[in-house]
């Protein structure tokens, strides 16, 4: 990294360390998302919603100079960036936004680590996630749209309904 460009990063973590990891960069003042889901857990003697994050062992991190970069990876239990051809990979704020906008408006969200067909890009125009581009994709034989998570090879997936899609505009 000879030239530093602020951006979010993403940080890999050890199992179960997320929360930790995140209210530690906080403490430090470095700028740190979580995105966390309510899931329903069930021991054998009762059920319980506990908040659990989105991506297990990542955390997106708000990087502004190489001091900020040194003193995530000092948290316990931060293990490294995530790169790719030897170059920490950088998130599009687009992606966080993208995120944060489903997160704070979905319930029903799932994780998929399947690879979709590149189908027809399409625009939601109405609702709590109108401007979001997505795609339909039909996941466990049921329509859904995906939301494309590239660095993390993952996709959000939420059902909708189909009137609230559009093609985008031609640019």
């Amino acid at each position: 990294m000879n030239t530093f460009a602020k951006g979010w990063y993403l940080i890999y973590t050890r199992p179960r360390q997320e929360k930790k990891v995140a209210a530690h960069l906080h403490q430090h003042r470095i700028d740190a998302y979580l995105p966390l889901v309510k899931m329903l857990r069930q021991w054998h003697d009762r059920k319980k919603y506990v908040e659990v994050p989105l991506f297990p062992s990542y955390v997106f991190v708000y990087l502004t100079d190489m001091q900020g970069y040194y003193n995530s990876l000092n948290c316990e239990g931060a293990l490294c960036y995530v790169t790719s051809s030897k170059k920490t990979v950088r998130v599009n704020e687009k992606v966080i936004d993208d995120i944060r906008l489903v997160v704070n408006t979905a319930t029903d969200i799932e994780v998929s680590f399947e690879r979709f067909e590149p189908g027809q890009q399409l625009v939601i125009h109405e609702g709590p996630f109108a401007g979001l581009t997505c795609e339909v994709v039909q996941y466990k034989s049921r329509q859904k749209i995906a939301v494309h998570i590239q660095c993390l090879e993952r996709n959000l997936l939420v059902e909708m309904s189909l009137a609230c899609l559009s093609t985008p505009a031609p640019e």
